[in-house]
């Protein structure tokens, strides 16, 4: 295998499963160990990676990784977020869909519906090209290629022209004492700006996202109406929930 595939293939795999052991590398991928640690260290030196007693992890609090290694990180845990999000969108809402790998999931559970959606989601977009009764609207600004969405929204004047009622956001990571993070600042003003203009938001986030935080907060935590996740919030978050009238969906 050559050295650029294997790279994409190891990459790939510690992404997948959060952390690997050099030993367990060495297996997979059929090569020394000194190979290994070679390869194990260009990883560590992009700043996406970090290395722990005998292996590599997935380093936290970096710098975003790209849309595809997020994507297969937790992917059945964002699907059932998802599936759990769409029992509140109804034929007829307009919604808004943010940018990430959980609201993405949620395209097969509403292509079905009548809806109008406005999004800087650009795959999400994409994905609704062949559905007529889908109404898209683009927010339009820079592209933000980790993320494949649109940033820099520097037109709030243009989300009062739409009566949105639901917004369904992502993050990087939620404190309590930091709130709703992200680690895009090109698509921070565009959260933000989403978050006051809605009725309703619907904050869809893994379970592994909880005290973790992001560079910039792009709202607080009483902000949000619903949190939606994969089990139930550590005891902290759950009390603060309850004492900001904040609904909690959360599975097995």
């Amino acid at each position: 295998m050559i050295k650029e595939k294997r790279l994409k293939n190891i990459k790939e795999y510690i992404t997948k499963n959060e952390s690997a052991s050099l030993d367990e590398l060495v297996s997979i991928f059929n090569v020394s160990k000194n190979t290994i640690r070679r390869d194990v260290q260009e990883l560590i030196e992009t700043g996406n990676f970090k290395k722990i007693y005998g292996g590599v992890a997935v380093a936290k609090n970096k710098e975003l990784l790209p849309f595809h290694d997020r994507k297969i990180r937790n992917q059945s845990e964002k699907r059932y977020i998802a599936q759990l999000a769409s029992n509140f969108i109804e034929n007829g809402d307009i919604i808004f869909i943010d940018s990430g790998t959980t609201t993405i999931e949620l395209f097969d559970f509403i292509k079905d519906k009548e809806l109008t959606i406005v999004t800087n989601n650009i795959e999400f977009i994409t994905l609704c090209i062949p559905y007529e009764q889908l109404n898209i609207i683009c927010t339009g600004g820079i592209l933000e290629r980790k993320t494949k969405s649109f940033g820099n929204f520097n037109n709030p004047d243009f989300l009062e022209n739409y009566n949105i009622n639901k917004a369904f956001m992502a993050s990087t990571g939620i404190s309590i004492k930091n709130g709703v993070t992200n680690s895009s600042p090109l698509e921070s003003n565009l959260k933000q700006i989403v978050v006051k203009k809605c009725n309703e938001v619907y904050l869809m986030i893994d379970a592994d996202k909880f005290d973790k935080q992001g560079l910039i907060t792009y709202c607080g935590l009483d902000e949000i109406d619903f949190v939606i996740t994969n089990k139930k919030p550590p005891e902290e978050f759950f009390h603060f929930f309850q004492q900001h009238d904040i609904d909690v969906i959360y599975g097995k």
